[in-house]
């Protein structure tokens, strides 16, 4: 592996021009290929093998062009203080209002809150409710606007009017905090290296990387439904990665330089020695957003797949690009330890430097390895604490910010109708197989009128046919309570008994039935999720280090810091801690797919630090240090180069906790805590602890399976027998 590199980065350095030109043109096609390509809304959202969503087919069939799963917008009227809803002008205006939803050419029906009796009992409060023929995710911004207008309408002839529904998602946007994660990742590059040639590299080509990878997922939008939202993920784990991978290769040239190799020289080694570390981390990320798949949810499948091909794009531009581009910046790149003229006159250092920082905290846990271990478990373990109270959800309207026109819909109709008029359930009846469907609709009815929590039960309403029935339900408590989830399971053991006694089968489905379908889908595949990823990773682990317990460690390593994200994340927008800095404005559950995510996401990054600090560690094992002194060694030439790479990480994390969206807020802030948490905890101070504990067995492998595993030599020992042993041989001739 690490010679094969070495010619990769030798043969990008001699032939720059090709190279640049190769990646040049691969930006100018993706670019084309974005601009020329077809207008992508949103993916559509299904999920494949629940109730929800197998109700929602059978509507498909039964009541075609209902458009069952199409979106829904419910128009919320509030009477002026001591009129009410019923007032002849009021009721005009809504009239008229209702009319002018009817003309859009995306509506199905809109409902007259004076026919359906959509008027509270106390007059105060009214609301119509406008079905559209497709999804929210897809519907035109045409449509939107043509509703938000009607309601304009509305409020100037003096009615309180809010929209809430579906109707009305949009794409999220990231807001300017993005832009300042990139400006902090460039003031840490500049002191990292001194330079701001160098400094630049990494942003370059990680902005490079993540155009072709944002580009391509757009040129392939249309054709395979990726949907507006899909680049997301790959913008910032792409931006985040790229960075790092260009800059451990440009840290380990200027090693290189410092230790007297010319540059083609040092472009060539950096490549095969910090680029082997580059291809396995980059693999660990790649298998773990791949993983995703396992659960079964496209739209999480899609954006886990585009994020992936986004990594593996900045690994080529690392191992290509940037040997192309350091040969091309040529003296402006200086050696390690020579200072450039932004931070210093270009002099090496004459009399030895005293120990970096990297090495005096190195030495210091190597001396008291017991401590610093138990220090790190402790203050992990308390910040896990609070994931114990963990309560999983997705959100609806009632976790928006109260600013918002949704959340104050969702308020009104609470006002008027009860909170559980937020979340109705949707009782699909199939009576195909039954000899008698109208006495199965009506048992249904029934029975679901005698469970708890239900406040309201409608007639059943069948097809043309009389086979299938719908029946709307609605609960006592709001849809995120778990007493609507209870009932939605008790509805579901109801219909047990009913398919035995009249062969008629009950679904249950509706917005917040899919909530829970999908919590629960991602809760069970939590643990298959975590056995696949961890476990191939652990075996690609086995072979970067040949080791048994150095992979394990890096396991158990990570399982602490992504327990502790997890607490963090419970604190902050679960149970409101610090909740205004991060700008959350309504806590609630957490994401249900937050978990499964950060298991992902988490894992790829803190393989990232593991395979760039202990390589360096192994390398000096391997070359003929103690294990004590190869533990100093790593930190003297990586901790530096990690701090900087995770601080990079998480100014790139952390820049997404402006987005309007709460999904993205979340999962900005839980990978920037967790990069911390890994990064500086775990790998800084609970691994040197452990490997110092460890010593030579650390390095452990029995002696059957160093046989059957392939050497890919990720230290380089080939390099050292290739290049390095003519000089050795010539030192001795002198000697």
């Amino acid at each position: 592996m690490a010679t094969f590199l070495y010619k990769i980065g030798r043969m990008s350095f001699r032939r720059r021009h090709f190279v640049a030109l190769l990646w040049v043109a691969l930006v100018t096609l993706a670019g084309v290929g974005a601009a020329s390509a077809p207008a992508a809304g949103n993916s559509s959202f299904s999920i494949p093998g629940t109730e929800a969503q197998k109700a929602f087919d059978l509507l498909e069939q039964r009541f075609p062009g209902t458009s069952a799963d199409g979106a829904t917008a419910r128009v919320v009227f509030k009477a002026p203080s001591g009129e009410k809803m019923t007032d002849p002008g009021n009721k005009a205006t809504v009239q008229e209002t209702v009319k002018e939803l009817s003309d859009g050419s995306e509506v199905v029906r809109v409902t007259d809150p004076y026919q359906a009796k959509a008027v509270s009992k106390d007059g105060t409060v009214a609301y119509a409710q406008v079905s559209y023929k497709v999804s929210g995710m897809e519907l035109e911004d045409s449509s939107r606007d043509a509703l938000e207008d009607s309601a304009q309408d509305a409020r100037k002839a003096g009615l309180t009017v809010e929209i809430g529904g579906d109707a009305l998602q949009t794409v999220p946007h990231t807001g300017t905090t993005e832009i300042i994660g990139i400006a902090v990742a460039a003031v840490v590059l500049v002191i990292t290296f001194g330079s701001l040639v160098a400094a630049g590299l990494p942003l370059l080509t990680a902005l490079v990387g993540v155009g072709i990878g944002v580009s391509a997922i757009t040129a392939l939008a249309s054709a395979l439904d990726l949907g507006s939202t899909t680049s997301t993920l790959a913008m910032m784990i792409g931006l985040a990665v790229g960075i790092d991978y260009a800059l451990f290769i440009v840290s380990r040239y200027r090693a290189e330089l410092a230790e007297g190799r010319d540059r083609e020289e040092a472009a060539g080694r950096a490549v095969g020695t910090a680029g082997s570390a580059v291809v396995f981390a980059g693999l660990t990320v790649v298998i773990a957003l791949v993983g995703l798949s396992v659960v079964n949810i496209p739209m999480l499948t899609k954006m886990g797949v585009a994020a992936a091909g986004t990594v593996a794009i900045a690994v080529l531009i690392a191992l290509t690009m940037v040997p192309a581009l350091l040969g091309y910046a040529g003296r402006r790149v200086k050696p390690a330890g020579e200072k450039g003229r932004l931070l210093g006159r270009s002099r090496k250092q004459e009399k030895p430097a005293k120990p970096n920082l990297g090495t005096r905290w190195a030495s210091f846990v190597v001396r008291r390895p017991v401590a610093v271990l138990l220090l790190g478990v402790i203050g992990l373990g308390a910040a896990a604490v609070p994931a114990a109270s963990l309560e999983l959800g997705l959100p609806d309207d009632g976790s928006q910010p109260t600013s918002t026109t949704q959340r104050r819909a969702y308020d009104l109709l609470s006002e008027g109708f009860g909170p559980g008029f937020n979340g109705p359930l949707m009782v699909v009846v199939d009576a195909q197989h039954s000899d008698d469907p109208k006495a199965a609709f009506t048992q249904v009815g029934d029975e679901i009128k005698g469970l708890k929590d239900v406040v309201t039960v409608t007639p059943p309403a069948p097809n043309k046919a009389g086979d299938t029935a719908t029946i709307t339900v609605i609960p006592d408590s709001k849809p995120s309570s778990v007493a609507t989830e209870d009932l939605v399971h008790s509805i579901r053991d109801k219909g047990a008994g009913i398919k035995a006694d009249s062969d008629a089968n009950v679904l249950v489905t509706g917005q917040t039935a899919m909530n829970i379908d999908v919590s629960e889908k991602l809760n069970d595949a939590l643990i298959p999720y975590l056995v696949l990823v961890v476990g191939l990773a652990f075996l690609l682990l086995i072979v970067v280090f040949r080791s048994i317990l150095v992979p394990l460690k890096a396991a158990l390593g990570f399982l602490l810091s992504v327990m502790a994200a997890l607490g963090a994340v419970v604190a902050v927008f679960q149970w409101g801690w610090l909740a205004d800095l991060m700008g959350v404005e309504q806590t609630g559950p957490v994401m249900s797919m937050m978990p499964i995510f950060m298991v992902g996401v988490v894992f790829g990054l803190a393989m990232d630090y593991e395979v760039f600090l202990v390589t360096r560690m192994r390398e000096a094992y391997v070359h003929g240090e103690k294990a004590g002194q190869a533990v100093v060694t790593g930190f003297r030439h990586g901790a530096r180069v990690v701090t900087a790479a995770a601080v990079i990480m998480m100014a790139v994390f952390a820049g997404f906790i402006g987005s309007s969206e709460s999904m993205v807020k979340m999962i900005g802030f839980g990978l920037a805590i967790a990069v911390f948490f890994d990064a500086f905890i775990v790998r800084m101070a609970i691994v040197p602890a452990v490997l110092a504990l460890l010593g030579r067995k650390a390095w452990w492998l029995p002696r059957w399976l160093d046989r059957a595993l392939p050497n890919v030599d990720v230290e380089g020992e080939g390099l050292r027998s290739d290049t390095d042993r003519g000089d050795q041989d010539r030192e001795l001739v002198r000697a």
